[in-house]
């Protein structure tokens, strides 16, 4: 795969990516006036999903922002942003029962979540070194290209990562629809757009993968362009 390609595929990934997101927060900022039967905020979705599942140890807990909910398998805390944590709309249920289907993977031991799990050391060491190395690979590429081949398996971890992730987060999703179907929270009307903001957030993960995948194909090509 040539350079020329390669850089034409990351401008392709930036400009979806934009797209992406600004779709999301619209999905969202629409799907927040639509309210949940019964008025349940973000925060009693989680505590009923989480009860349905038998999970009494994770807590669920309020956070700022919009859209930075996670679930955090080491603390066994589930964060919802401002956004979803007092909202009882369509969107916070949505985004507060796909967290509650993270900690339902890590109860159950789901396998792609422990595997990400664990990478997170490796990636957090990587993600702060990686670009640092990188930058010295690529100028000192006729020298040292030792380095760039370093900072390119450093880069790949984290590529790795993104890909792993793809499944957990579809998964969790999952999970939340079919359980917010179950439970009545959504039904015929509000179940498509439940789904269709879940979509959306996972698109993100999708493209953010493929960037990383654009990246780290672009610095190859530079390190195997010094061996010809």
């Amino acid at each position: 795969m040539t350079s020329n390609l390669i850089w034409l595929i990351l401008i392709l990934v930036m400009v979806a990516s934009y797209l992406i997101q600004n779709i999301l927060n619209s999905r969202f900022d629409k799907y927040s006036q639509v309210r949940t039967p019964g008025g349940l905020t973000g925060a009693e979705v989680a505590r009923k999903m989480l009860n349905d599942f038998g999970i009494h140890n994770v807590k669920v807990e309020h956070i700022p922002g919009k859209l930075t909910d996670h679930y955090n398998p080491q603390t066994k805390i589930l964060n919802l942003s401002d956004a979803v944590y007092g909202n009882a709309s369509i969107a916070a249920a949505a985004v507060a029962a796909h967290e509650c289907g993270h900690a339902v993977q890590h109860a159950w031991q789901y396998g792609p979540l422990q595997m990400r799990s664990a990478l997170v050391p490796v990636v957090s060491f990587a993600g702060k070194v990686v670009s640092w190395v990188l930058i010295a690979g690529v100028l000192l590429v006729q020298t040292f290209p030792t380095l760039l081949w370093i900072g390119i398996g450093l880069f790949a971890m984290t590529t790795l990562f993104s890909f792993i992730t793809l499944p957990v987060e579809i998964n969790a999703s999952s999970r939340a629809i079919a359980w917010l179907d179950k439970s009545g929270i959504v039904g015929a009307e509000t179940k498509p757009m439940a789904k269709d903001a879940l979509k959306w957030a996972a698109y993100t993960y999708v493209i953010a993968a493929l960037g990383s995948l654009a990246t780290l194909l672009y610095y190859i090509s530079i390190a195997d362009g010094r061996r010809r």
